[in-house]
Formats: structure tokens, C-alpha cells, sequence
């Protein structure tokens, strides 16, 4: 068996973005693209200024206690202007304490969702008791309340294990889908959209373009908050356009494309993941550094997948656990290149983090970065000597090598939480937390799962499916698929319970998380044609 693929992030390609379609091709003409499209973006009559003043008036006008504020402030959060107003939030969740136990279903789905993003505890079988009939089914009477439904099925993505939420994810997709027929076209549109993207299980900043278009083809608009999301959405764009062009540079200055030919070179893909994980302007040069960790990480994937021998891989691990430039010195100049850029960023992270924070934390960043060397040296030796993991083991040490873990352990230094300085910190070495855990399971199953054929990868891939088919020799492949997506279910609410309850980590760190998990979907959202076209829409809207 080979090392295990699609390590992080797939590798496949996106056909016709000007990405490379396999392992090679410089994103020249993209980065061209990015720099004519920076120069002419922005207008004049931007003024995001302007935009805050009004819709803050606007809700400082609203009763805080009714409907008319809750669902505004769902449109904030839908649009991604919320982080804007958070004073004016916080007063509005009275109306959400007012409503959740109301007798209407849009009234108490959506005062639930919105408490429990926010933290707070809400026993969804209390919630959704009364609009039960004696056999504890749903009321069939509720299935002529589309929008009532709409917020019910966003609302069942938010379960930590509740029945009464299994329940109402089946019963709403199912009404649903027979109510899109004979729905009028933008409302219709936009039950699909929820159907096929649910919100919670989304990114906020692709679904915020489609909430923009169907809150604009409603008779009763609010143009002062559309105004706000259009600046925003542009200034963002404007944003992540710059950044890409700073990590581009850097990556070619590096010169690790051409030491490693067969290695992967996709920029643009590495960098929407640290876009989709850490959002807003306030990161900006946490993105740039975090897709420099993340494209370390392709890079030795691809060394301990394609060029290294067993020798030189375990030297290449050896040098890492010394972390001292002298160690690069016995190994190829490929390694050593390598090794020099990875060992450069990683302390230039942690200077960064003591000049914010405080905190240096360099020990616990090298500790990943020798977790994430061991976990490929036992894929290697699985290869070397033939030896089947079983589908439990193998999945446990995916997680490491999934990067995701490493990953995480950059981002949480850099976030500079008081957690940093505290047991949260060794835990991510010795001991993954669910919020991290997560993500990496729901990363690998997806990946191992197959639905890309076109990744062009190399060698005989080990896979989740493979070795569970082997362990149940009585399965099918549907069978397979269909238990890896219920333990996909099963690490959806695991991370929910800790994003929600939010005791381990802050809610800017939980809010990364469950971005990565997010992004996952879109990155193995493969078509019949082994496309990818929420991912390609994705980068038209956000990059290019």
C-alpha cells in the first residue's frame, strides 16, 4: 500500500480555473488575473463607513424583542457583516429568549439556532415537543410552512445527539423537496440551495452571495444592509486578491517547484483553505503565513509519497525532531531545501506569536511538526513491509496525517488565546481535542471515500474503505460508504457539541474549526464529471 493521498488537502485538480491540472503548472496567468482584477475592483462610491452608520440606525430602531430584530440579525450572520455589530447582537438575544418557546415554528427554530450558535444551553426536544403530534411525529399541518420548514432544517444541523433533531432533518428534507415544484422560482431556487448546501454545514461566505440574491428579489428589502454586504464582499475580494499575490511570490522565490518536479504546486487552493479558516481583515497576515505551513505540508507528502527512500525519510524525520538548521546538512538537497523553508517559517510563526501574544511557543510547533513526520514514517513502513492496518488504526494515525493537527496547533498560537499558555496546548500534542479531531476524521472519510478519479496521484492508495471492505468481507462498497458517512454524522455532532459548548477553546478557534470542516464538502464535492463546480464557483466569487 502507498502512503496514504490527499494528505490536508486533496490534490486534485480544478478544471477550467487556471490551476494545475495534476501536480505541475505555475499559476502565472491566474496571479496576472489577480493583479489587473486589484487595480480596478474598488470604486469611488464604496463607503463602508456610510453602510455601518445606516444599518447601525436601522437597528437601533427595531423593538428587541420581536421577530423583526431576530431575523435581522439572521441576515447579518447570513450576509458575514455580523462581526460589525456585536453590541447590537448581544441586546437582540433577549428576543430570541422571548421566542424560542413560541407556539410559531419560524419563531422558535430560528430562536434556537441563533441561541446556540451563541453559546448558549437550549434543549432542542423541548423546543420542538409542542409541534408534535401524540406519537411524537411532527404535525403534518407544519408542511404548508415553508419558511417554518426552511428554519427547521437549518435548525437540525445544529444536533449534539438529539433524536427530536434526527427527526425534524427527515421530516423537513422530505417536505421540502416535494414543496420546490410548485414554489415560485427565486423561493424555489433557493429551498434547493438550503436543500443542497445547509447553512450550518456550509461556508458563510459562499452562502452569503446566494442569501444576497434571494433577500434582493423580495418586495420589503432592506438596501442599507445589502449596501453593507456588497462593500464588504468587495473589500474582501480586494483582500484575498493581494494575498494570494504575496504567497505566489513567496512560493516562487522559494524555488521548491523546481527542486521537487514532481511535487504539487496549486497556490491558489493551499491558500483557500487558511481563507476559508481564518475570515476577516483583522487576519489577513495570519492567511498568509498559515499557507505557507499548509503548502510544508504538500510538499513533504509528496517527498515521503514520491522521492524519498526508506533511508533518506527516516533521516529527513530524524532532522526534524533535532530542529537545528545543522541537521539539514547529511540530508539530499532537496530535503535540505525543504527542511530550511519549513524550519524558517515555523520560527518566524512563533517570533510573531511572543511579539502579539506574549508566547513563544516554537517547542510545541516543533512537537507537531515531529507528530506529523512520525505519522508518515509509519505509513511508510506500512508500505515497506506489506503490512494492512485495520480500519481503526489506520484512521487514527490519518488524523495526524491529515495535517490537520498541525495545522490547528499554528492557528491557535497565532489567535493568542489564554489557552495557549495552558494544558489546551500540550493536549494538542499528546492527546488531539475534538475540536481538531474532528475536521481530520471528516477530512479523511470524505477523501477516502473515492469520489475523485482524476487526482493523478501515484501508487497503490490506502484507503478507509479499503481496509474496513477487507475487515467486513460480507460489505459492498454502498455499504462501506454509507457507514463512513454515518461516522462523517457522528463527528459532525461531536464537533458541535464542542464549537457549542465552547469549554475548551474560544469561540474564535472553535469558529476556525468548523470552518475547516466546512471547506472539506466543497474540496471532495465531486460531480458526475469528477468536477468540482461549488469549489471553481467558490474562487470566482471570493478570488477571482
Amino acid at each position: 500500500m502507498a502512503s496514504v493521498p490527499a494528505r490536508i488537502f486533496s490534490s486534485s485538480s480544478v478544471e477550467p480555473l487556471l490551476l494545475s491540472n495534476g501536480r505541475q503548472g505555475p499559476l502565472g496567468g491566474t496571479i496576472r488575473a489577480l493583479a489587473a482584477a486589484s487595480n480596478t475592483l474598488l470604486t469611488s462610491d464604496i463607503d463602508l463607513q456610510a453602510g455601518l452608520t445606516n444599518v447601525q440606525t436601522i437597528l437601533h430602531q427595531r423593538p428587541k424583542s420581536g421577530r423583526e430584530m431576530m431575523v435581522a440579525v439572521d441576515n447579518l450572520k447570513r450576509l458575514c457583516i455580523d462581526h460589525y455589530f456585536e453590541e447590537e447582537i448581544e441586546g437582540a438575544m433577549s428576543a430570541c429568549t422571548h421566542l424560542v418557546h413560541s407556539d410559531n415554528l419560524f419563531d422558535a427554530t430560528l430562536a434556537f439556532r441563533l441561541m446556540r450558535e451563541a453559546g448558549h444551553d437550549v434543549s432542542a426536544d423541548d423546543i420542538l415537543r409542542k409541534f408534535t403530534d401524540g406519537t411524537g411525529e411532527f404535525s403534518l399541518a407544519l408542511t404548508k410552512d415553508i419558511r417554518g420548514l426552511l428554519s427547521l432544517h437549518d435548525m437540525s444541523h445544529l444536533n449534539i445527539g438529539e433524536e427530536a433533531l434526527y427527526k425534524a432533518k427527515e421530516f423537513s428534507s422530505k417536505h421540502l423537496t416535494s414543496a420546490i415544484g410548485y414554489l415560485e422560482p427565486s423561493l424555489a431556487r433557493y429551498v434547493r440551495q438550503s436543500l443542497d448546501h445547509p447553512y450550518h454545514l456550509s461556508l458563510k461566505q459562499y452562502k452569503a452571495r446566494h442569501h444576497l440574491s434571494y433577500l434582493q428579489s423580495l418586495p420589503n428589502r432592506n438596501i442599507a444592509m445589502e449596501e453593507l454586504a456588497i462593500a464588504e464582499f468587495q473589500l474582501n475580494k480586494l483582500l484575498h486578491q493581494n494575498e494570494m499575490q504575496e504567497i505566489n511570490r513567496w512560493w516562487v522565490n522559494l524555488g521548491l517547484a523546481q527542486e521537487i518536479p514532481v511535487g504539487r504546486d496549486q497556490v491558489l487552493k493551499w491558500y483557500m483553505w487558511s481563507m476559508t479558516v481564518l475570515q476577516g481583515s483583522s487576519y489577513s497576515r495570519y492567511r498568509v503565513e498559515i499557507t505557507k505551513i499548509i503548502s510544508f505540508v504538500y510538499v513533504v507528502d509528496d517527498i515521503f509519497d514520491l522521492v524519498g527512500t526508506p533511508e533518506e525519510l527516516s533521516r529527513f524525520t530524524d532532522a526534524i525532531k533535532i530542529w537545528d538548521l545543522a541537521a539539514a546538512d547529511s540530508l539530499p538537497i532537496y530535503m535540505r531545501s525543504c527542511y530550511k523553508g519549513l524550519y524558517t517559517v515555523t520560527n518566524e510563526i512563533a517570533d510573531m506569536a511572543e511579539k502579539e501574544h506574549g508566547l513563544n511557543p516554537i517547542n510545541h510547533l516543533k512537537k507537531a511538526w515531529a507528530m506529523l513526520f512520525d505519522g508518515f514514517m509509519v505509513e511508510a513502513k506500512w508500505l515497506a513491509t506489506d503490512l494492512v492496518p485495520t480500519a481503526e488504526d489506520y484512521l487514527r494515525n490519518g488524523v495526524v496525517t491529515s495535517g490537520v493537527p498541525l495545522l490547528f496547533g499554528h492557528v491557535l498560537f497565532l489567535l493568542g488565546h489564554d489557552h495557549a499558555s495552558s494544558n489546551e496546548a500540550v493536549k494538542l500534542i499528546d492527546h488531539i481535542p475534538p475540536a481538531i479531531s474532528c475536521p481530520a476524521k471528516i477530512l479523511r472519510l470524505y477523501d477516502d471515500m473515492g469520489s475523485a478519479k482524476d487526482e493523478d496521484q501515484e501508487g497503490l492508495d490506502g484507503s478507509y474503505r479499503d481496509f474496513y471492505l477487507m475487515e467486513n468481507p460480507g460489505c459492498t462498497v454502498a455499504d462501506a460508504e454509507k457507514h463512513m458517512l454515518s461516522l462523517i454524522a457522528m463527528e459532525w455532532e461531536e464537533l458541535n457539541r464542542e464549537c457549542f459548548r465552547r469549554m475548551s477553546f474560544s469561540s474564535s478557534f472553535t469558529q476556525a474549526c468548523l470552518n475547516a470542516a466546512r471547506m472539506i464538502s466543497v474540496m471532495y464535492g465531486y460531480n458526475d464529471e469528477q468536477k468540482l463546480p461549488v469549489l471553481e464557483d467558490y474562487m470566482r466569487t471570493l478570488i477571482l
